[in-house]
């Protein structure tokens, strides 16, 4: 059964996801927009200790995002750059290439607190610089399966071909 859509809500009524992977990676937080009725926009509440990142670098080819620090101190990685961030800064991840690539580090002391803001396409192909991975992946509602998803390295490409009967 659906859950009706709120008008408002709390964070602190809300129940984050607690993870952690590997030394480098964790984060308290968890994506609300749904909770608001809101279906083209994504919205997360992060938490994320000192030392510690909530994803790896990456760039989004069809989704724009929106970050706002609410509190703690960090750096956000951008292209070639990274910026000191602190509460009330606002970060911009413009759809595009890897000159858009971004990741926020927690090189503060404390936890650092922000929200996330993003458009929800459809289909995205995300990319990850560091790794030379990508992300192919849909969301379809209404449609079986939902949702398809790859995780791959362009180096493992196929002729359009392959694998095609009577090709």
């Amino acid at each position: 059964m659906a859950t009706e859509a709120k008008a408002a809500i709390n964070i602190a009524d809300l129940k984050l996801d607690h993870w952690k992977q590997g030394e480098f990676y964790e984060s308290a937080d968890i994506s609300f927009g749904a909770l608001l009725g809101l279906a083209g926009l994504g919205i997360s509440y992060n938490e994320v200790p000192p030392g510690k990142s909530s994803c790896p670098f990456h760039n989004h080819h069809v989704e724009d995002e929106l970050f706002y620090v609410i509190s703690g101190a960090g750096e956000y990685r951008f292209g070639d750059e990274r910026h000191a961030i602190k509460p009330g800064d606002v970060l911009g991840a413009p759809a595009g290439g890897p000159e858009t690539a971004h990741q926020i580090i927690n090189t503060g002391t404390a936890t650092l607190i922000y929200l996330g803001i993003s458009t929800m396409a459809k289909t995205e192909i995300v990319e990850y610089p560091d790794s030379g991975k990508f992300l192919a992946k849909t969301n379809r509602d209404g449609v079986k399966p939902r949702r398809f998803r790859h995780i791959g390295r362009p180096e493992s490409d196929l002729d359009y071909w392959d694998g095609e009967p009577g090709a």
